[in-house]
Order: C-alpha cells, then structure tokens, then sequence
C-alpha cells in the first residue's frame, strides 16, 4: 500500500528516500521529480493523484514529507502516518534543512523501517520509536558496570603495590643496602632518581583503562584481573562488537582520560614538586540567592630527592575571605603563624621520600553571594505550548580561568530536540539523557559573560536543576607556595607546582 516515504526540496531533488516496495532508482527519482509540477498553488490540499500513484505530502519550511501511495490505499490511515513521519524528523535533525537532513539520513531511515514494514503502517507511537532505535542493551550495561569494577579494582592493587615497592626501597636505604629490583627490571642495583622514575612508570602503566581486553586471561595470581563466567560472557559480547567495528569504551574511562589530559603534571617536575588542589561545592537558587557554598583546598608536597628532604615552603595567602586554614599535625603551627613558612616541628626531621604527603588544608563555607565565582540565570518562559528559555552566565571572579566549562540543561522528555536561537560557544544535544548540554572552552575576564537561548516544548520546571562543570589552573583563594628554602643555611630550593580548581557539585535548583 505504502510504496516509499521520503524529504525532498521544492524541486523535487530527493535528499533521503525510504522505498518499502521494489522500485529501481529512476523510478523514484522520476515521481519525486515529477511531485512539484502536479501540485496546484491556488488549492490547499495534502495529496497529488496521478494515473497510477497518490502523493500524500506536508510541507516543512523548504521542504516536502512525502508519502508515495497507491491509489487505492486508506487517505486517512495515509495522513496519520504522514504525521507520525513529519514528527520523528524534529527528534533526529536540529534543523529541517538539506544540509542537517543528509547528515541524518540512516537515522532517518531506520525510523522509518519501525513506522512501515513490507508497505504496512506498524502500530507504534513517537516512544517506541526512540526506544527501537536507540537498542538500549543490557548487555552493555553489565559490561560497563564489570569493567568500571575491574578499573577500580586493578587502581587499589596498584596503589598497594607501589606502596610496597616504597616501603621495601626505604628498608634497603636505612640499612645501607641495594635497592630491590622488581617486574621486569631485574635484581640490579638502581639510584634513586632511576627507582623514582621506574615506579612512576609502572604506576602510569597500570592506571590506563584497558577498553577492550584481550581473550587470553593472565596466568597470575593477581584477584585484581579475575572475571566470573557472567563477567567472560560480557567480555566475548565486546569483542564480537569491536570485531563489527564498534567503538566501545566506558564513560568512567572517558571522563578519566580527559581528566587526565586536561590535568596532566608539568613535564618538568623538579625534585620538589607541589599540588595545589581546590574543590568547590556550590547550591545556588534558580531565583538568586547562594544556598550553600563550601571549598576546600590543600598543598600536597611530593619530595623525589632525599637532599631537599629538609626544606621549608613560604607560603604566601592574599584571602581576604576568611578561610580558615589547618596545618599538618607535624608542622610547626608558630612558625606558620608569625612567618608564614611550612617547616616541621623538629627541624632536624626530614619530609618523607617519593610520596604525596598533605601540609596545609583550607576550607571556605559561606552564603554570602559575591563568592561565587561563576554565576547562572535561567529564565525560562511559557509561549503557548512551548517554553522559551534564556539563560546566562557571568564570571565574578575575574582572575580566575576556567577551562571545558559544561552548564548542563535538563529537557522534558518525549518533545523533540530544541530550537536554538542565539549561543555564544557550542552545544550538544544529548536525546537519550534528555541534556543540552552548553560547551564554553574558556571563560575569563575577556570572555566573562555570555548568553544562549533555545525554545522547546514544556513547563519552567523541567529545565532545572541546571548543572555546572569545569577545570582551571587557577585556584580561587589565592594560596600560593612563593619559595622554598632548605633549613640549613635558607639557600632556596627550586621546585615545581601544579594548581587545580575543580568541582565536585555545581547546582542551580
């Protein structure tokens, strides 16, 4: 009965073709063609008869949805069908032009083989065609819930493995002997700096996310790698994808990986090396207003060489927002206190050796709305059936920089993709997760406001919580490590720092 659905322009030019009949290529293209001369402008009509088809159409800006028929088909059972075709496009295509249509195309398709089978309507609604079409899998749950337990697993084993390594090194060095060899290094003696740089690269080794693992299993005892018979089920599913030529790789794994490339260590990490680490939890009200906003901040001293053991960290605090600051137990508070310097109790004691130990932590909780760094105003509102929403952000803090910034818009479900109006930077629409999600690769104080605006079907309330993400290498209570100096005779000390601001909960209800 239905012999092809298809998008074409004015002219006829088809851009996607779905034939449910057989028909050859020119036949097609020649009844496309032919579509436009047929139809009358004085008359408002959905449907074009010829000799030996029927037209069923609905125009959608400058194109046509286009049902081919036969003459003897059901015209209203043909226009309920018509309909459900014009509204899977606005679900697939951001826009109904040419160029936004062919990108689609095989989305496109594949929604039109679950309206129409074998040239018959198929009882199904909007719903059921997103959930055909998107193939949720169990399987590849299972697979990514096992594999996210693997990767935690393995980070635990390698951890203690490193702590052991430096346990062993420290024994060897307290009584006078060689450093234990260990993997495939041998038995050898090593210096220091090598060891050093062996256990990072065995650390760095282990931390990388193994996407698809091979079908030989290690013989060793390691629990870290061991996989019950529903986790080797899983596995074989993966491998039969990525053998298809599926690109398969866990969330976890990706935000991990751009983590790390967006936070990886300065390449020239000197002897002293230090991390300045903030993460901020902010609760704002969609009406203004600073529910809750709490940061905490730390300096974490990492020591490879065991002459800069005996050292001092001046550290300069510029915070006028009354932070309160908390030294390591083993740290001379006074000393802290009248000069701003972070030394051990007992100055002939040394800091411990290639291992991260915390010196001075701070924490920030306030209400008062001019500490937040970032502000947000959404401001959705109703127009008839739909919700147009505008919203804006504006950084307070002008000396910060933040990178990757995401402001995570939530949509109602079941209504389509949004209809963008003005943006400053990118967008994504995620329609399995019902996200806008609004890219900003920087904002700083020459980039310090900017707005977007869309319009979509629904109520105010579905557009919130709006969620806020972002990285910088500027910290937001300036505390810095200014010098580093060593205990006997002040001589300075060079040293490196790496800076981090991140968030952990960034939320406007």
């Amino acid at each position: 009965v239905l012999l092809a659905a298809a998008v074409c322009t004015k002219a006829g030019k088809a851009i996607v073709s779905r034939q449910f009949v057989e028909m050859t290529r020119t036949r097609i293209e020649g009844l496309l063609a032919a579509f436009p001369k047929l139809m009358n402008t004085g008359k408002q009509h959905t449907f074009v008869e010829t000799e030996s088809v029927r037209y069923v159409y609905q125009p959608m800006e400058k194109l046509y949805m286009v049902l081919i028929t036969t003459k003897n088909s059901n015209i209203l059972e043909d226009l309920e069908t018509l309909r459900l075709f014009s509204r899977v496009i606005p679900e697939y295509c951001r826009a109904l032009e040419e160029n936004e249509i062919s990108e689609h195309c095989f989305d496109l398709i594949f929604a039109f083989d679950e309206i129409v089978a074998l040239g018959y309507r198929e009882n199904v609604n909007l719903a059921q065609i997103r959930t055909f079409t998107e193939m949720d899998s169990h399987e590849e749950k299972v697979f990514r819930a096992v594999r996210e337990t693997q990767e935690r697993e393995a980070k635990a084993e390698m951890r203690r493995k490193a702590k052991e390594l430096q346990q062993a090194r420290r024994d060897a060095e307290r009584h006078g002997k060689k450093a234990p060899g260990f993997g495939g290094f041998g038995s050898s003696a090593v210096s220091g700096g090598t060891t050093t740089a062996m256990i990072t690269e065995t650390i760095i080794e282990t931390e990388k996310p193994k996407v698809a693992p091979a079908p030989a299993r290690p013989s060793g005892p390691s629990k870290a790698l061991k996989l019950g018979a529903k986790g080797k089920e899983v596995d074989n599913f993966v491998d039969k994808l990525k053998s298809e030529g599926e690109n398969i790789m866990s969330s976890v794994g990706k935000r991990s990986a751009e983590a790390a490339k967006v936070l990886a260590p300065p390449v020239n990490m000197e002897s002293v090396h230090m991390k300045i680490e903030e993460k901020i939890s902010l609760t704002c009200g969609r009406d203004g207003g600073l529910q809750n906003m709490e940061l905490h901040g730390m300096i974490m001293l990492h020591i490879s060489d065991e002459k800069f053991a005996r050292i001092r960290l001046h550290v300069e605090n510029e915070d006028k927002r009354g932070v309160q600051l908390q030294t390591h137990p083993n740290v001379d508070k006074k000393l802290f206190t009248t000069e701003s310097q972070i030394g051990l109790k007992n100055p002939e004691k040394s800091f411990p050796i290639n291992s991260d130990v915390g010196v001075l932590k701070w924490r920030l909780q306030t209400t008062e709305e001019s500490f937040i760094p970032l502000t947000i105003n959404c401001w959705p509102s109703e127009s008839g059936n739909s919700c147009d929403v505008n919203i804006e952000y504006e950084l307070q803090e002008e000396s910060l920089e933040l990178n990757d910034v995401i402001i995570t818009i939530p949509l109602p479900s079941g209504v389509g993709a949004p209809v963008i109006g003005e943006i400053d930077g990118e967008y994504r629409h995620d329609s399995r997760r019902n996200l806008l999600e609004w890219c900003l690769p920087v904002i700083d104080a020459k980039n310090k406001s900017g707005s977007l605006e869309f319009s979509i079907a629904g109520q105010p309330n579905d557009f919130f919580p709006v969620q806020v993400s972002f990285i910088s290498k500027k910290n937001y209570c300036n505390i810095q490590v200014t010098k580093v100096t060593q205990v006997d005779g002040n001589s300075p000390v060079r040293f490196s720092t790496e800076t981090t601001f991140l968030v952990d909960k960034y939320e406007i209800l």
